[in-house]
């Protein structure tokens, strides 16, 4: 609707219109700048897909095939645009199928705003058709929820809902609104948020303890960072880069802070965690000051806590207070945006180098070179290995496509050997670990950088769990290249029951169906790829081309991913074998 304006000397009076709540959701969503939602329509939430209908040359809306794949297709879209995700559903089964993706989104701190239909608010708690209570249900996975039954609600929930999930450490929020309010009038007007009452998403900065950090970072003999994606979140890589280059810090990164830092960077010293480099696990437990940059300390990055790092002093940079000494009890706790953290932490920081320190990295990296790397990298026999099709996808894209890995192995082999150039490349479920994350999440990621190519690399049971959005990339033309790294097993599964369960391959033995006959059923041009002559030409033929392209390649069987820290060891009892 329209807002007419009446001039009375200085003085612009606004005389808004009257409208439905249902429009009032499609107009605060164009306030906050949205441009693209997904979803899935049905009755609780279908004054608001009737709303779209008329809004479409304004807001975009992607229809997935599962309102799964639209909460992860909205993660993607969050995590390389910056932006706030959407994604709309409707009561019941609708709103609990998005919650593996809010959970998902909460562990990941990413940016989305789910909007549920919900029956009418004199239906609520008589067990009505598809009525269910999503905001108990979603209350541990989200950042904050809240149920509208009145109208004139809409536009401040709405502009709550925005600000507290883009604000301090992103995540998730989750509006359930009542079909009455949806049909229900009000009258329109709009203000963003800008603060709420009792809310304090940055925290204050102390600086004493930057000084205090500052010191001893300059004071320390092997120093050694850890950063997350914390780093990504607050915009804050041109710092890191400067702090790392001016002080000569060695930097790791987690799994989500990948691509936070050129990955050819010379004080780039790889992956910490249970599949991460050897290096930095192992030097973990010899540093003398372990500075980790908005990272949580997970299990997986830690390892046996009681061992973890305990000759260092430990600085923990972060924006979110309930993380420090929840894992690890921290020296020094700087808490804030690291963009401006670590900006104050440069006004005290000194030149240094420490060309000693950096040489223990190297020589532990050739050890993991000449054990594994190698091997993988410059396989001549048998099978295709996985970290093969890795570095082909880095040869042809030059490190500059956006690479989203489902979960398992194959998840583990691209963290370890895809190269970035660029922040916000590296597109993965990191806490929760989903399968079927993959391939709706590139969609999303597409769709929130489309001049970049964006490549989704699937395990044959992942790509199972989520084959439906074939059909949103057939309907819609996104231009996504899929890579299906096909073992057929449950990889990760398999290997650990190789190693801890004497061969019992229970369950994991994937009998799996022709992926490319599938794909084509989409009409996705395909191919297969089962020699390693053919794989240069065909990754190839998939990155020139214009269209969407599905390339299945054959792995070894039983490969297994090493280094490995087995679970409950500590990161110095990583293995090679």
């Amino acid at each position: 609707m329209k807002v007419k304006t009446a001039d009375f000397g200085k003085v612009t009076v606004a005389e808004t219109m009257t409208v439905s709540g249902a429009e009032a959701v499609i107009k605060c969503l164009l306030e906050e700048g949205v441009d693209t939602v997904y979803g899935y329509p049905g009755g609780a939430i279908m004054p608001v897909y009737d709303e779209l209908f008329k809004y479409q040359d304004k807001l975009r809306h992607i229809l997935t095939r599962h309102e799964q794949g639209a909460a992860h297709a909205a993660q993607g879209y969050a995590r390389v645009s910056g932006k706030v995700g959407v994604a709309i559903a409707t009561s019941g089964p609708g709103a609990t199928n998005l919650i593996t993706g809010i959970a998902d989104a909460h562990l990941d701190s990413t940016p989305v705003v789910f909007i549920t239909g919900q029956v009418g608010s004199h239906l609520l708690g008589s067990d009505a058709f598809q009525e269910i209570d999503i905001v108990g249900i979603s209350t541990p996975v989200t950042k904050w929820n809240t149920q509208i039954t009145r109208a004139e609600d809409i536009p401040e929930v709405l502009a709550k809902a925005f600000f507290i999930a883009r604000s301090g450490r992103p995540g998730p929020v989750l509006i359930d609104i009542t079909k009455d309010a949806q049909f229900a009038s009000l009258e329109f007007s709009y203000k963003k948020c800008r603060a709420i009452r009792s809310y304090t998403p940055m925290p204050e900065i102390n600086l004493l303890q930057v000084e205090r950090a500052a010191e001893v970072i300059n004071n320390a003999k092997k120093p050694m960072i850890v950063f997350g994606q914390g780093v990504i979140l607050g915009g804050a890589e041109a710092l890191l880069r400067e702090v790392v280059e001016r002080a000569g810090i060695p930097a790791a990164w987690t799994i989500l802070g990948l691509s936070a830092m050129d990955s050819d960077h010379p004080l780039n010293v790889g992956m910490v965690g249970m599949h991460g480099n050897y290096a930095p696990n192992m030097l973990t437990n010899e540093c003398d000051v372990l500075i980790a940059i908005g990272m949580r300390f997970d299990d997986r990055v830690t390892g046996n806590l009681n061992t973890y790092a305990k000759q260092a002093k430990v600085i923990h940079f972060e924006i979110d207070p309930a993380e420090i000494n929840k894992n690890v009890t921290v020296d020094i706790p700087v808490l804030g945006n690291v963009n401006q953290t670590l900006k104050l932490l440069l006004e005290f920081l000194k030149p240094n180098n420490h060309e000693g320190w950096h040489t223990k990295f190297k020589e532990l990296y050739e050890i993991e070179y000449t054990r594994i790397i190698k091997n993988e990298l410059t396989a001549l026999k048998g099978e295709v290995k996985m970290a093969e099709v890795i570095d082909e996808i880095n040869t042809t894209s030059g490190g500059n496509a956006i690479i989203v890995s489902d979960v398992g192995q194959h998840q583990m082999v691209t963290c370890r050997y895809a190269k970035f150039k660029n922040t916000r490349s590296n597109v993965t479920s990191g806490g929760l670990g989903t399968m079927g994350f993959a391939l709706p999440a590139a969609i999303g990621a597409k769709m929130g950088c489309p001049a970049r190519e964006v490549v989704a690399v699937i395990g044959d049971g992942g790509f199972q769990m989520n084959v439906q959005e074939l059909g949103t990339i057939f309907q819609t033309g996104i231009p996504v290249k899929i890579v299906i790294l096909n073992n057929s097993f449950l990889g990760m599964v398999r290997q650990w029951q190789q190693m801890f369960f004497e061969k019992r391959y229970a369950s994991t033995e994937m009998v799996n169906p022709d992926f490319v006959s599938i794909a084509e059923g989409y009409h996705i041009k395909a191919r297969k790829v089962t020699k390693r002559s053919e794989l240069q030409e065909a990754v190839k033929e998939m990155m020139e081309s214009k269209e969407a392209y599905f390339l299945e390649v054959k792995v070894e069987q039983e490969e297994n991913v090493f280094p490995m820290i087995p679970t409950g060891a500590s990161v110095s009892e990583i293995r090679l074998e």
